[in-house]
C-alpha cells in the first residue's frame, strides 16, 4: 500500500470533515468534542435540524440509511443559510471541502432548526425551489432510489447464451435477488448509473477504478445451496486484455452444484458431492446421438422438443443438444432407430478444448504436468475450497488451487524447484481466505463454467435468480416472439 496515498486520504476524507464539523457545532451551540464521536453526531445532527430521534432507526436499514443521510446533510446545510442545489451537493459528497470552508467562514451563521416550521416560514422566499430545481431533485432522487434498489435489493438480467438450457433460454428477462445471499457493497463505487462496465453508444469504460473498496457483504436470508441458481461475476486473470474490478466483470448465471468444503466428481456426466449422485436438473441438456431411417425430421418436432445446435457427420445420423424428457419422447418416432448420450470416454482428456487445471499449466511444481485425465464428462474428484480450510499443498493439487490462491486471494506465486514461495515465503500449505462454489451450466456440453476455469470465490457473486418475468424469442414470428407460458415463472 502507497503510504503516503493512505495519509493524504486518510486527511482528506476523515480528518477534514471532523474539523470542519467541530466549528459549525460550535457556531450552533454545541460542544465542538461532540462532532468527533461517530454515530453520537449524527444524534446532534438531528438536534441541529430539528429532525426527530427516532430517524436513528432509519440509519440501520440498508438503502433507506444512504438516503436518510442524504435528506440530513442537506437539511444540516440549510441550518447553516445554504439554500442552493450546489450547497447541498457539496454538504452530500464534499463534505471535507464544504464543512471546513463553512466552519471557517466568519459569515456563516448557524440561523435555527431548517426542519422546524418556523424556520420554513421565516425562509419561505429562500426555500421555494424554482421548476427547473424541482426536477432536478426528483431525478437525482430516481436515479438515488434505482441504484440503491438494483444495489442492495434487486436486479434485471437478460440470458444471452445457451448455458442453462433448457432451464433457462436465451431472451429470458430474469430478477436476481440482492437480498438473499446478503447484497455485495459496491467495489468500484464511482460509476455511471445503470451501466454495467461499458457506457452505451459511445463504448467508454462506465466507471472509474482510480477508487477501489474491500469487498464487503451484507447479513443475508441464507447460504448459497446446492442447487440454486446463481449469478455471478466471471473469475478473471489479472493479466487479461479485458480486465477490470471485480464487480465490472460480465455477470455468469449458472447453477452451483459444489459448496465450501464439498467432494466434487463427475462421472458420466453425473455429478457427486461427497459420494452421492446429485440431482440432475429436469430442463438440463447433453448432446444425443440420433440414428434415422433416412427420413426427414418434422421441423415441428425439432421445435416442440427444442432439439439445439442440430449437426450431421455421417449419413442418417445428427447429433443435438436436448432434454431426457425430449430425447425419450423423440424415441418413439417411427423413422428414428436410436437416441444415445454422446459422452466423453473416462480418462480421455480433449486437447482443443481443456479442462482445469490443465488449462492453467503455471501452476505446476514438476516439469511435466500432473496426469489430470479428465474432460467435461468426467472431472475430479476434488475438494472446493472453504475459509479457514487449511490444504497441503503437493504437485497434484497446487495445480487445482494454485489460481485461487494467486488470482482470487491476491498473493503472490513463485515456484523454485519443488518448493512454493507464497508471498516469497517457502510453504506446503496454505489456508484459504474465502469461500469458493463450483458451478455449472445445465446445459452440460454447451457451457463455459467451474470445469474449465475452476472455482467461483465468495466476492464474485452477485445474486440469486428469483423468476422470468419476461421471455423473447428473436428468432420467432412478430406475433409469437413473446412466450407467454414462461412468464413469472420460478427458477428453480
Amino acid at each position: 500500500m502507497n503510504v503516503a496515498g493512505f495519509l493524504i486520504g486518510f486527511i482528506v476524507l476523515i480528518i477534514l470533515p471532523y474539523i470542519g464539523l467541530w466549528k459549525l457545532f460550535i457556531k450552533a451551540d454545541r460542544l465542538g468534542w461532540e462532532a468527533l464521536i461517530p454515530f453520537y453526531n449524527f444524534v446532534v445532527i438531528l438536534k441541529i435540524t430539528g429532525r426527530p430521534l427516532w430517524w436513528i432507526i432509519l440509519f440501520f436499514i440498508p438503502g433507506i440509511n444512504f438516503l436518510v443521510f442524504m435528506g440530513l446533510m442537506v437539511d444540516f446545510a440549510k441550518s447553516y443559510g445554504k439554500f442552493t442545489f450546489g450547497q447541498h451537493v457539496a454538504a452530500v459528497v464534499l463534505e471535507f471541502i464544504a464543512f471546513p470552508k463553512w466552519g471557517f467562514d466568519p459569515n456563516t451563521k448557524y440561523l435555527g432548526q431548517s426542519a422546524s416550521p418556523e424556520f420554513r416560514e421565516k425562509y419561505k422566499k429562500t426555500l421555494k425551489k424554482s421548476t427547473g430545481r424541482e426536477w432536478a431533485d426528483a431525478i437525482i432522487f430516481a436515479v438515488v432510489a434505482a441504484t440503491l434498489i438494483r444495489t442492495l435489493f434487486i436486479e434485471a438480467y437478460v440470458i444471452p447464451s445457451a448455458s442453462m438450457e433448457s432451464s433457462l433460454l436465451i431472451g429470458d428477462y430474469l430478477f436476481v435477488s440482492k437480498v438473499n445471499y446478503g447484497a455485495r457493497l459496491p467495489m468500484t463505487p464511482v460509476a455511471f448509473p445503470f451501466a454495467h462496465h461499458t457506457m452505451p453508444l459511445i463504448n467508454t469504460k462506465a466507471y472509474w477504478d482510480g477508487i477501489e473498496l474491500p469487498y464487503y457483504r451484507l447479513p443475508g436470508l441464507s447460504d448459497i445451496k446446492k442447487g440454486d441458481v446463481v449469478v455471478f461475476n466471471y473469475p478473471m486473470d489479472a493479466d487479461s486484455p479485458l480486465y477490470r474490478p471485480v464487480d465490472k466483470r460480465e455477470n455468469f448465471i449458472k447453477r452451483c452444484q459444489g459448496t465450501p468444503g464439498d467432494t466434487l466428481r463427475i462421472i458420466k456426466a453425473q455429478v457427486s458431492i461427497n459420494g452421492v449422485p446429485s440431482i440432475t436438473p429436469p430442463n438440463g441438456e447433453i448432446t444425443y446421438r440420433v440414428k434415422y431411417d433416412g427420413t426427414p425430421i418434422n421441423p415441428d418436432i425439432i421445435n416442440d422438443l427444442h432439439l439445439e445446435d442440430i449437426a450431421s457427420d455421417k449419413t442418417n445420423e445428427f447429433t443435438t443438444n436436448t432434454t431426457v424428457a425430449s430425447a425419450n419422447k423423440l424415441k418413439g418416432f417411427s423413422n428414428i432407430k436410436s437416441v444415445t448420450p454422446e459422452l466423453n470416454a473416462p480418462s480421455v482428456p480433449d486437447p482443443s478444448y481443456p479442462i482445469n487445471p490443465v488449462r492453467y499449466p503455471n501452476y505446476k511444481i514438476t516439469a511435466r504436468f500432473p496426469n489430470y485425465n479428465w474432460n467435461q464428462d468426467n472431472y475430479g474428484p476434488i475438494v472446493v475450497p472453504k475459509k479457514g480450510m487449511t490444504v497441503k499443498l503437493n504437485s497434484l493439487n497446487f495445480p487445482i488451487y494454485g489460481r485461487a490462491i494467486e488470482i482470487y486471494e491476491g498473493n503472490k506465486l513463485q515456484v523454485q524447484g519443488k518448493d512454493i514461495l507464497i508471498n516469497g515465503v517457502k510453504t506446503n500449505q496454505y489456508t484459504f481466505k474465502m469461500n469458493y462454489y463450483f458451478m455449472m451450466g445445465d446445459n452440460r456440453h454447451n457451457s463455459e463454467d467451474s470445469r474449465f476455469w475452476g472455482f467461483v470465490p465468495e466476492d464474485h457473486i452477485v445474486g440469486k435468480a428469483l423468476f422470468i418475468w419476461m421471455s423473447v424469442d428473436d428468432n420467432a414470428s412478430f406475433f409469437n416472439k413473446i412466450r407467454w407460458s414462461r412468464l413469472f415463472n420460478i427458477i428453480r
